[in-house]
């Protein structure tokens, strides 16, 4: 059984771990002239024939709250639209307009040339035993969960 001395600097070390990867990642997001949320849906939309606001809400993990608002702003911007659900009257398709397309284009790759460059001279086997020490992590916090 782990006390709260083992266990404590290993949250400590998670959550650092986190912020420095968000507030890095952030920061070029920002440079690229998005905000993180902004990015998320355009990524999420990216290469789809667009969603229900649920399905993007799931998947980009954004409180619907927050989700009508960012969409709302990137319909205002002419990257996202609303579109008629095909067999959905109540429903409706958020995709990315032309624009959206080109701007996913050109932000994505972007954004992953920089985050490839943050993983530069790590080797297969160091992501392997990251990934694996993750996912062991992950599970910790589903199991209560299921």
């Amino acid at each position: 059984m782990s006390t709260q001395a083992e266990f404590l600097p290993t949250v400590q070390a998670l959550v650092q771990c986190y912020q420095a990867f968000e507030l890095d990642s952030a920061a070029h997001i920002r440079a690229l002239g998005l905000t993180p949320p902004q990015f998320d849906i355009i990524a999420t939309l990216g290469n789809t024939r667009g969603m229900t606001a649920t399905v993007l809400g799931e998947k980009t993990l954004i409180t619907k709250g927050t989700l009508t608002g960012v969409v709302d702003r990137l319909v205002a911007r002419g990257w996202v639209e609303r579109a008629a659900h095909d067999s959905d009257r109540r429903c409706q398709i958020v995709r990315l307009t032309p624009s959206g397309e080109a701007l996913f284009a050109q932000a994505f790759p972007a954004h992953m040339a920089h985050l490839a460059a943050r993983f530069a001279g790590v080797s297969a086997a160091d992501h392997a035993r990251w990934q694996a020490t993750l996912h062991e992590l992950e599970q910790l916090f589903k199991q209560e969960a299921a």
